[in-house]
């Protein structure tokens, strides 16, 4: 009976560690698919190249504050890849980035 108790104690703790990470995961996947909109607006010469700079830079720090603080070990590959792209990274590239981050995001809110 120890056991078992010790068990759902431990595994209570898993989940409230994910749990944890929701809002850290839904903020990196929202900052991946801004940074793409910034990109593509980029390609198309809609925002001046200073804007661009600035936001790339708000984002790579927001992510690397994010990668540091997420005990889920995918979600936290993917924001730590996200951290080492280029700044001109092709827009769909960091969409798949937020896509991935989102399906995460997803199973643990059915969780």
């Amino acid at each position: 009976m120890k056991r078992l108790v010790l068990f759902c104690v431990a595994l209570s703790g898993c989940a409230q560690g994910a749990e944890k990470d929701l809002p850290s995961i839904g903020e990196a996947r929202s900052l991946a698919a801004e940074w793409a909109l910034v990109n593509e607006q980029a390609l198309e010469a809609n925002v001046t190249k200073i804007y661009a700079k600035t936001m790339r830079a708000s984002f790579r720090d927001q992510l690397t504050t994010i990668s540091e603080e997420l005990s889920e070990p995918t979600a936290s590959a993917i924001v730590k890849d996200l951290v080492t792209q280029p700044d001109d990274a092709p827009p769909q590239q960091l969409r798949e980035s937020s896509e991935r981050l989102k399906q995460i995001e997803d199973q643990l809110e059915s969780a």
